[in-house]
């Protein structure tokens, strides 16, 4: 009797410690660096990279781990910045389609659940021989407002009050997310890169000069 319930307890342990390394799970990616990695010169020279890494988080039980070979890469501006493999790095690096600012994420999809990294900043610089801004004025944003009714446009940029627009000075390629309230209808957006589900927010990359309007009834 006693030796059955010694096997049974054994049995339960291994089981247990079965059932824990198979349940163990991705939480979080970090991207390293953390900080912004500035290209200068030399935009369509393949040698010219930086070395990234991602780093997985797990539970059951915990664990961190370079994963930087098992995610999937991504840019928010893919053209002008290219990826490779080497070891436990991710080089990544101006690709020779053009200058700006972007982002890259570190992807991971672990029993069904999509886990996404912080995002790692990239500014890629230099002449416009190489298909890169040239210097000078940079691009503006222009908020302006349609309709009879009264509302508000925030971001952390700006902040417009109907009816009068108002603008802001941004660099090439950076993001901005603008906001819709009122005490009204709102009726839509018009040159949005991408509208929310329930289109209250407005979602835009600043390439070129660039107007926004909200509409309010």
């Amino acid at each position: 009797m006693l030796r059955n319930a010694a096997m049974a307890a054994v049995a339960l342990v291994l089981v247990s410690g079965l059932s824990c390394a198979r349940n163990q799970h991705l939480v979080s990616i970090q991207v390293l660096p953390t900080g912004t990695v500035t290209f200068g010169s030399g935009v369509q020279d393949p040698s010219n990279f930086a070395n990234f890494q991602a780093f997985g988080t797990y539970e059951h039980p915990p664990q961190t781990k370079n994963i930087t070979s098992q995610v999937s890469w991504s840019a928010v501006i893919p053209g002008i910045v290219g990826f490779q493999t080497v070891g436990a790095f991710e080089q990544i690096g101006p690709s020779g389609g053009g200058c700006g600012n972007t982002s890259v994420t570190a992807t991971f999809t672990d029993s069904g659940n999509v886990v996404i990294s912080n995002p790692g900043q990239i500014v890629i610089n230099g002449p416009s021989s190489q298909g890169c801004t040239p210097a000078g004025p940079q691009p503006i944003l222009t908020v302006a407002f349609a309709g009879k009714g009264a509302g508000q446009v925030t971001s952390s940029v700006l902040n417009c009050q109907s009816p009068s627009s108002c603008t802001a000075t941004l660099t090439y390629g950076e993001q901005v997310t603008l906001t819709e309230s009122t005490t009204g209808t709102f009726a839509g957006w018009s040159g949005c890169t991408s509208i929310s589900p329930d289109g209250t927010m407005c979602d835009v990359t600043i390439l070129n000069n660039l107007t926004v309007i909200a509409s309010f009834n």
